[in-house]
């Protein structure tokens, strides 16, 4: 035992010894494996990008040991792979040559090339576009006009280039507004491209199977635990019995979840159900029954601000919601709440509101409290509200704490009964391309105090969007009037005056108005305001950014009269940017006053109308 321990550890350093070596020896002389050939494709750089991500000779060339024979199979079969490849850009008929360049000098590899000449792009010569199911034999109208639409918005027609992207999305296309409406089942049943190479034409076939008309059944709603069961289907609006519209149903998840009840909302409805009364699965996460929000803020009318707004989803005992909010602002700091009920059938919802304001323009410092009651109506693209309102306007001179004795600086209080309706009808919000939005406020009562005096108020406003061959042209427009005896005294809130962000840009806020002989700027009974502006989009590489150009013009008066709106109109030219940034449209206007002849920077976020 003496002897062979010695031995035994003798010889598992030698073999360690000699294993490092070999290692070391390895590493020292080894040499980065060659490739055994290079590939050059000489093609037009489409089709060149194409070859090189996806032929198949490319996976080949690391194999060091091809023999000849086999590099010639190779090349015969990356003949077909080319022409299959050129066959999804719509080239069926390209002249391919696949040529071998030996190797000049040892060690270098040979190099294979592959030429292309792609040939006449391949076009659509016709589309024959078959329904089968409840779309193909429906007597409904909406069955007509769906298969219609389908055949007018197809992306592949006559003479369009063909390539089997092309074809794909084309496909995906026609199937999406299929199933959008009525038919959730909908499918492709059967399609076929048949390709003609020596005329380089497409013959398609396309086969759409609706399957059966698809109608609304009952709610089926999960997650709702703090909220009365009512909420949901009042907020979704999904009657039973309704036809299957995708977009209803997108829109009712919208409602639920920018209701502030949910932090999320999810709609769903099972192709797979029974057609004539299929359950729509409505998930939901409710929102915290109380929660604080805090704010920043910044325009050029009024400066910065600060906010902090409190919210109650369910104010116990009421089950109303209240939101309550403090607003810190040189110009227009205010306290507010506002109390809603939860919405009717006919999604309808009481609401109570109680304001104090302070609004200081430089010139009038204006203190302000409103109580309102009523009801209002808030849909997908149209409002509507019924209140009655007390208004109350102390006036002051801006710097000073004396009342100023002139009753047309709006220094009074009324009640009155409204009626209020808007309709907006734009493509889309907050980046609307196209549509329009109309409203109007009308209202009637008296003004408080010792001297009693009726009065009428309306308020109309209009704005267009219309596309134009580069950009879009957006218009506006807001009248208003007041009519009751000059000797009234009606509160500031109810009159008008104008100039600002976000109405005659190239004046400051409210300094628009009636010139009174003490040299200040008071509220006037008639006001009228309009604008016209062209939006650019700013392009990066040819392609629209989120950015926009903007020239515009503003004009806009306050009278005392219809008559003398007219005269001395205030004009505000300029230019400015637009940018889509994610809380909404940023402005940013550089505008001229005419009549003051000044220059003034005007920035404000978000789509209002």
């Amino acid at each position: 035992m003496t002897f062979d321990l010695p031995r035994s550890r003798f010889f598992f350093i030698f073999v360690g010894v000699v294993a490092a070596w070999t290692a070391l020896t390895t590493i020292v002389h080894a040499q980065p494996s060659a490739n055994a050939f290079d590939i050059r494709i000489e093609a037009p750089e489409d089709i060149r990008s194409l070859l090189e991500r996806h032929l198949q000779l490319q996976r080949f060339r690391a194999v060091t040991d091809l023999e000849d024979a086999e590099l010639a199979r190779l090349m015969v079969l990356a003949d077909t792979d080319v022409r299959n490849l050129l066959g999804t850009l719509g080239y069926f008929s390209p002249d391919v040559q696949i040529s071998r360049s030996p190797a000049s000098t040892p060690p270098t590899q040979p190099t294979i090339v592959v030429t292309v000449v792609p040939g006449p792009t391949t076009r659509t010569a016709q589309t024959t576009m078959r329904f089968n199911g409840d779309i193909a034999s429906s007597p409904d109208a909406d069955a007509a006009r769906l298969r219609d639409s389908i055949n007018q918005n197809w992306r592949l027609p006559p003479g369009q280039p063909f390539t089997q992207d092309s074809w794909d999305a084309a496909k995906t296309q026609a199937l999406r507004q299929l199933v959008a409406r009525r038919y959730p089942a909908g499918k492709i049943s059967y399609s076929l491209a048949d390709i003609d190479p020596p005329t380089h034409a497409a013959t398609l076939t396309l086969e759409l199977d609706s399957g059966p008309l698809y109608r609304l059944g009952e709610l089926k709603v999960s997650g709702l635990e703090r909220y009365d069961p009512v909420l949901v289907p009042r907020l979704a609006r999904l009657m039973p019995g309704d036809i299957y519209d995708q977009r209803q149903l997108v829109e009712a998840q919208q409602r639920l979840a920018g209701s502030g009840y949910f932090d999320s909302a999810y709609v769903l409805v099972d192709p797979d159900s029974d057609p004539n009364a299929a359950p729509v699965t409505v998930q939901v996460r409710e929102a915290k029954l109380q929660k604080v929000v805090l704010g920043v803020g910044l325009t050029t009318d009024t400066g910065p601000r600060a906010s902090i707004e409190h919210t109650h989803n369910r104010v116990p005992g009421l089950d109303w919601r209240a939101v309550t909010k403090l607003q810190l602002d040189s110009k227009l700091p205010l306290a507010q709440t506002e109390w809603t009920s939860l919405p009717d059938a006919d999604n309808w919802r009481w609401v109570s509101l109680a304001r104090v304001a302070r609004m200081d323009d430089n010139e009038l410092v204006t203190d302000a409290q409103t109580l309102r009651f009523g009801r209002v109506q808030i849909g997908d693209r149209i409002d509507r509200s019924t209140y009655v309102q007390y208004d109350r306007a102390t006036v002051t001179a801006s710097g000073t704490a004396s009342t100023l004795n002139d009753a047309r600086l709006g220094d009074g209080s009324a009640l009155s009964l409204n009626y209020g309706w808007t309709g907006r009808y734009f493509d889309s919000r907050p980046f609307p391309s196209r549509g329009y939005g109309l409203g109007f406020d009308v209202g009637g009562g008296t003004t408080m105090g010792a001297n009693r005096q009726p009065f009428v108020r309306a308020v109309g406003r209009w704005m267009g969007i219309a596309p134009l061959e580069r950009g879009r042209i957006a218009m506006r427009a807001e009248g208003g009037a007041v009519l009751v005896t000059n000797d009234a005294a009606m509160p500031a809130t109810q009159l008008f005056r104008t100039g600002g962000d976000t109405t005659v840009r190239g004046y400051g806020l409210r300094d628009i108005g009636i010139a009174l002989p003490n040299g200040l700027t008071g509220p006037g009974h008639y006001m009228a305001v309009a604008s016209a502006e062209w939006q650019r989009p700013i392009l990066s590489g040819g392609l629209p950014t989120d950015w926009e150009n903007t020239l515009f013009i503003d004009a806009g008066n306050v009278a005392d009269s219809a008559v003398d709106l007219s005269r001395n109109v205030a004009v505000g030219i300029g230019t400015g940017a637009r940018w889509k940034s994610p809380i909404g449209p940023l402005q940013i206007d550089l505008a001229y006053g005419v009549k003051t002849q000044q220059v003034r920077l005007h920035v404000s976020v978000g789509f209002v109308f």
